[in-house]
C-alpha cells in the first residue's frame, strides 16, 4: 500500500520570550518505520523541513513551513491512503485547514490522523474536520493494524485504539489498545525520509544545539499523575525502558550515518531507575562515543547523586532540566508533583558539582496560586541560583485538554474548546499575561505578569552575583554564535528571528518594486 504521511506546518510566536523551537517529528518517524517494516511504500511530506524559513503572518503569530495548498499539491494522485500527525493542539487551525483541503482533492482516499492532539480531543477533531480514522495513544501497533485493514478492505471497526465513522457518519470510539511492553522490538525511527540536516542548519532542536542533532526516545510513559500533564491520557501511567545497549546502538548508528553528535532525549521521564542510567552511561563510555546528549524535558531528581551525575558528564551529558514547577509545597501538592525541596537541592548540588548545565521549569498562575505561593517560588529560585543553576524558564499556566486540571476547570465553566483556547500554549512565554489567559483564581493577570518578571530577575541577579563567570560565558558564546545554555539558546534564536524579519522586509520591498515595474510595463503596453 502506498501511504503518504504528512508533518504539517506549525505556529510560532516571534514575540515569545523563550528558546523553544520546533524539532524533528520523532513520533511520525516511528510510525514511518513500523509501516515500512510491515511492507508498505511510505512517503513523507515534511512541511517544516521542506520550507524551514517560510513564514506567513496570522494575527499576532506566524505560520512556519509549507502552506496547506503547497502540501496538498505535493501529494501524489496514486497514493492509497493519507496520514496526518499533530503533536501540538495549538496548531489545530492549521492542521484542520490542511485536512479539509486534502479531503477536497482526495475525497475517496482514507484519511488517518494521529498524535497527542488527536488523542486528547479526538471527537472534536472529527467533528470539525473530515477525518476518517484517528489512531489514539501509542500509535505503532494501531497504525500497522489499521493500514493493513485498509489495504485488504477489511472491517476497521474492531481495531483497538481507533476512532472511526460508522455508515451513518456517527463517530465511534473503539476500546483502548494496551501499551507496547517490548519496546526494544520497535524499529528505530525512519530518519532517511526526513531532511535531518535542514533541521540542524536552522537549529530546530529540542533543548540546546550542541551540534548536528537527532532526537532519541529511550523510555516511554511516566508513572506519575501530575494534574496539568497529558501523559496519563496519552501513555497511561506505565513506564517502559529500552535496553541501554539498544539505545547506544541507535546513537552509534546516527553517528556513523549522519555524523550526528548531539542527542536530546525526548523522554517524559528518562531518569527514573538508577540502574538503567548507570548501565546506559557505562555503555556509552565503553564504546568511546564522542557525543553530547541532554535531557531537555523536566526530569526527576530522586536518583541523581554525585556518582550518577559524574557518570552523566563522563558519557557526554551536558545539560538537564528539573521541573519543580513551583516553590510552594502547597501548589506542588495540588499538582500531584511528587517532589520535595530536599530531593531537588540534593540533585542540584550533585549536578552542579559535576559540571552539568542545569535549568529549571516553573509554571506561574496555577489555579490555586496565591501571593504566598509566589513568595515561596521567589525564595526557592534565589536558592537555586546561588546553588549554581544556570537557567530558569517561567511560563504562564495553561490547561491542556484531557488533563485532570482541565476537567476541574471545565466543571467550573472556565474552559471551552475554541481555537483561541487551543492556541494558549503558544502564548505562555509572552511578555505579559492577559485576563483572557489567566486561570488563577486569586491573582490578576497584571499581578502574575509582575510576579513573572520579579521571579526571573531574582534568579538571574543572584545567578550572576554569585557566579559572575556565567555572564561572561553567555556574552562570549553569543558573539561566537554558540550555545551551551538555555539563555544562550534564547539569544541565538532571537538573532535568527531578527535576521528572518529583516530578510522578509527586504523581500517585501523587492516584490513591491517588481510589482510597480510590472504595472508600469502594462501601462506602456496598453498605450
Amino acid at each position: 500500500m502506498k501511504i503518504q504521511l504528512i508533518h504539517p506546518p506549525v505556529y510560532i510566536n516571534e514575540n515569545g520570550l523563550t528558546a523553544l523551537r520546533p524539532s524533528l517529528p520523532l513520533g511520525l518517524a516511528y510510525i514511518c518505520a513500523v509501516l515500512i517494516e510491515d511492507g508498505h511504500d511510505v512517503h513523507v511530506i515534511d512541511a517544516l523541513g521542506e520550507a524551514p524559513e517560510q513564514m506567513m503572518p496570522e494575527g499576532d503569530i506566524w505560520r512556519m513551513g509549507l502552506s496547506a495548498d503547497e502540501v496538498v499539491a505535493r501529494v501524489p494522485d496514486d497514493c492509497d491512503a493519507i496520514g496526518v500527525t499533530s503533536m501540538w493542539s495549538y496548531s489545530w487551525p492549521i492542521v484542520r485547514e490542511l485536512i479539509h483541503k486534502l479531503k477536497e482533492r482526495f475525497p475517496d482516499k482514507p484519511l488517518v490522523c494521529g498524535g497527542e492532539h488527536f488523542t486528547a480531543v479526538a471527537e472534536r477533531s472529527m467533528q470539525e474536520a473530515p477525518i476518517d480514522y484517528i489512531v489514539a495513544g501509542e500509535g505503532e501497533d494501531t497504525a500497522v493494524a489499521l493500514f493493513r485493514a485498509l489495504e485488504l478492505a477489511a472491517d476497521c471497526s474492531l481495531i483497538p485504539g481507533t476512532y472511526y465513522r460508522d455508515q451513518s457518519g456517527n463517530i465511534v470510539k473503539n476500546e483502548s489498545r494496551a501499551r507496547i511492553k517490548e519496546i526494544d522490538k520497535i524499529p528505530w525511527p525512519a530518519w532517511h525520509l526526513f531532511d535531518v540536516r535542514a533541521y540542524d542548519a536552522n537549529k530546530f532542536v529540542t533543548g540546546i544545539h550542541y551540534g548536528l542533532t537527532v532526537p532519541i526516545l529511550a523510555t516511554r510513559g511516566c508513572p506519575y499523575q501530575c494534574t496539568y500533564c497529558s501523559s496519563p491520557g496519552m501513555w497511561t501511567t506505565r513506564w517502559y525502558a529500552r535496553e541501554p545497549k539498544d539505545v547506544a546502538n541507535e546513537i552509534q548508528r546516527y553517528v556513523e550515518t549522519y555524523g550526528a553528535n548531539n542527542f536530546p532525549f525526548q523522554d517524559l521521564t528518562a531518569i527514573l531507575k538508577r540502574d538503567w542510567v548507570v548501565d546506559f552511561t557505562k555503555e556509552i563510555l565503553a564504546r568511546k562515543l564522542a557525543i553530547t546528549w541532554q535531557l531537555p524535558a523536566g526530569t526527576r531528581s530522586e536518583i541523581i547523586d554525585e556518582e550518577v551525575a559524574s557518570l552523566l558528564v563522563a558519557s557526554g551529558c551536558r545539560s538537564l532540566n528539573f521541573a519543580p514547577e513551583s516553590g510552594s509545597e502547597r501548589t506542588r501538592k495540588h499538582m500531584k508533583k511528587m517532589l520535595t525541596d530536599e530531593k531537588l537541592f540534593r540533585a542540584v548540588r550533585a549536578s552542579v558539582k559535576s559540571g552539568l548545565n542545569i535549568g529549571v521549569f516553573l509554571v506561574l498562575g496555577y489555579p490555586t496560586d496565591e501571593k504566598e505561593d509566589m513568595q515561596a517560588t521567589v525564595r526557592m529560585i534565589r536558592r537555586l541560583a546561588r546553588a549554581g543553576v544556570d537557567d530558569v524558564s517561567a511560563g504562564f499556566f495553561f490547561p491542556l485538554p484531557n488533563t485532570e486540571i482541565y476537567r476541574e476547570l471545565e466543571t467550573e465553566g472556565k474552559v471551552e474548546l475554541t481555537d483561541d483556547f487551543l492556541k494558549l500554549p503558544i502564548y505562555v512565554h509572552n511578555k505579559y499575561m492577559t485576563d483572557a489567559r489567566n486561570y488563577c483564581r486569586v491573582l490578576t493577570a497584571k499581578q502574575m505578569t509582575r510576579w513573572k518578571y520579579w521571579i526571573v530577575a531574582n534568579f538571574y541577579f543572584n545567578c550572576f552575583l554569585f557566579h559572575p563567570g556565567k555572564l561572561f560565558r553567555i556574552l562570549w558564546n553569543f558573539m561566537r554564535g554558540r550555545e551551551t545554555s538555555k539563555m544562550e539558546s534564547f539569544l541565538q534564536e532571537t538573532r535568527r528571528k531578527l535576521t528572518l524579519r529583516k530578510n522578509r522586509k527586504v523581500q517585501v520591498a523587492v516584490e513591491a518594486v517588481e510589482e510597480k515595474a510590472r504595472l508600469a510595463e502594462e501601462q506602456v503596453s496598453s498605450t
